[in-house]
């Protein structure tokens, strides 16, 4: 089991207890319960046998940001059973034409962010697949560019995925911008959180927060964070 960073710093299980206790210690002053906060460890650029190390360690929720990184570990790792029970998440921005594979690897995506993405991944269902969790991701920035629906068009975005009968709505994701700060970011994502759930009332999941500014998002109401490097360490030299 390759623990070890390089230049013989914090093991693999040392780093991921950190953030646990991270996590536990920004609830309390949250006045929150940290088994309700759900701690995602996003792999990007790892290879598959990390996340066989994070499995035996506890850890039962992964990311990847690329649909072809996902669908491939999920293949190399497919008749690994210490990953029984684990939940891979897509975080990364998707293609509508990408649609069956990442609906085929992911048992969760929280970048939906426009209508045909929804068609997709609704029409991407065999007969007997589960249905899939989504989430919808928002833009907080004015910056069309950036991934995430605009606020205003939320709730019908959230209908959308309500009539698809192979997809629930779980919640709202949002990336804290960099020109602004975190918490008062979050605040708005907690407040979109709130409009959501006018359409759907059990999505109330709040993907938010990652290894700069998760206490940030606790603090906020973030249910579910993402969780890089400070975990995995730095990720391999990627070409």
């Amino acid at each position: 089991m390759n623990t070890l960073s390089s230049g013989g710093g914090p093991s693999l299980a040392e780093r991921l207890a950190a953030i646990d206790e991270r996590v536990a210690d920004a609830a309390r002053r949250a006045g929150r319960e940290s088994e309700h906060i759900t701690r995602i460890v996003v792999t990007k650029f790892h290879p598959a046998s990390l996340v066989h190390d994070l499995a035996a360690l506890g850890v039962r929720d992964v990311a990847e940001n690329r649909q072809q990184e996902l669908t491939a570990k999920r293949a190399e790792l497919a008749d690994d059973a210490t990953l029984a029970g684990v939940r891979w998440h897509f975080v990364g921005q998707a293609q509508t034409n990408k649609g069956r594979q990442i609906r085929a690897a992911a048992d969760a995506v929280h970048s939906v962010d426009r209508a045909r993405l929804v068609t997709a991944l609704d029409a991407a269902a065999p007969g007997s697949d589960p249905v899939l969790d989504v989430l919808l991701q928002v833009n907080l920035t004015d910056d069309p560019g950036r991934g995430g629906v605009v606020p205003d068009e939320l709730e019908a975005l959230a209908e959308q995925v309500a009539a698809a009968s192979t997809l629930r709505l779980r919640g709202i994701m949002a990336v804290a911008p960099l020109e602004e700060e975190p918490r008062r970011a979050f605040a708005r994502v907690g407040a979109l959180s709130a409009r959501l759930r006018t359409v759907v009332p059990d999505a109330g999941w709040i993907s938010a927060g990652m290894t700069a500014d998760f206490e940030d998002a606790i603090a906020e109401g973030a249910t579910h964070l993402r969780i890089g490097s400070a975990i995995t360490g730095n990720r391999p030299l990627h070409g």
